[in-house]
């Protein structure tokens, strides 16, 4: 049995041996392997916690969503940060010789990776702060829209309704203007605008909108909230400008490019189906002098063939079913 254990002995004494000199540190390769140990477990224990914090958060009711995932962030850079200070004193070198290393460094960084140690910061921040949170729908200054999906360390990854996903440097949503739809509050009010032809009856017009509202399973008809309404805001060149002023459900504030079009498709078949002109910009050309033989023969004016009747089934709204 001792032969077995001093086979054992030997088979590992590799271990032991010298690999490299770190300053004044000698490191064997038993160092270096306790060293990534400690990291590995590290890792585990910080994935542990998180799962542990996601779980406490789910049976909590009075723990938002956002605050369980900068929590589980925030858990798991400290435990990463005490784990590789651990596995650095495991393997014999002086923590206060390596302050003094960290301290260069950080000048280095600071000349040479600003940005990096500015996007880092604003993640640190985003994580404590209530302005951003994953979930939200944002719209950034550069025209950006879509849902947070994470926040890491460096940058925050967006989602668009196409399925496009936009990795954006922390530092942007803390330096720049960010549009939140989603901060306070999930109900939002949109305005749709819509043009129909001079001398329509304006009761008749509206109406028509609010009979297309009803239709749009996007629009609120929560009484907490006003009814959809029909406004009159503008005199155009030649059309009067309305706008259908209604409020969403909150799973709708998401798709605003496809709430806008069913709004639209619906608002287009109540005009037709009552009857409502829907205008188009027209010029009246004034001839000054005319040449009777060099005129080219006048073209015979074709008549547009009347509207047909619209049928009785509603064509399907595709944008309606977006969600």
């Amino acid at each position: 049995m001792e032969s077995i254990w001093q086979a054992i002995k030997d088979s590992f004494s590799w271990l032991g041996s010298e690999w490299f000199t770190l300053g004044e540190t000698a490191l064997t390769y038993a160092d270096v392997l306790r060293f990534l140990v400690i990291l590995v477990v590290s890792y585990i224990v910080s994935r542990l916690v998180q799962k542990a914090i996601q779980r406490f958060s789910q049976y909590k009711n009075n723990i938002s969503t956002s605050s369980a995932y900068a929590l589980k962030r925030i858990s798991h850079y400290i435990i990463m940060l005490v784990g590789f200070l651990m596995a650095v004193a495991s393997i014999g070198i002086d923590l206060t010789k390596f302050a003094i290393f960290a301290s260069a460094l950080g000048i280095g960084i600071g000349f040479g990776l600003q940005n990096l140690i500015s996007n880092f910061t604003s993640g640190i921040i985003l994580l404590f702060d209530k302005t951003l949170k994953v979930g939200d729908f944002v719209e950034l200054e550069s025209g950006v829209t879509g849902e947070v999906k994470e926040i890491s360390i460096r940058s925050t990854i967006i989602t668009t309704n196409d399925n496009i996903d936009i990795v954006v440097p922390n530092s942007e949503f803390v330096s720049g203007r960010v549009t939140n739809w989603t901060m306070r509050d999930t109900y939002r009010r949109i305005k749709v605008p819509f043009g129909v032809a001079y001398g329509t009856d304006k009761e008749l017009v509206r109406k028509a909108v609010l009979e297309a509202a009803q239709r749009v399973p996007h629009t609120l008809t929560d009484a907490s909230h006003r009814p959809p309404q029909v406004w009159l805001v503008e005199f155009g060149d030649s059309a009067l400008i309305f706008e259908l002023v209604v409020w969403l459900r909150p799973e709708a504030v998401n798709r605003p490019g496809a709430v806008q079009a069913a709004f639209l498709w619906e608002i287009h078949t109540s005009l037709q189906e009552y009857d409502i002109e829907i205008p188009f910009p027209q010029r009246d050309l004034h001839i000054r002098s005319w040449d009777s033989e060099a005129a080219p023969p006048v073209a015979r004016k074709v008549s547009k063939p009347a509207n047909k009747k619209v049928a009785q089934k509603r064509p399907d709204n595709d944008a309606a079913d977006e969600l």
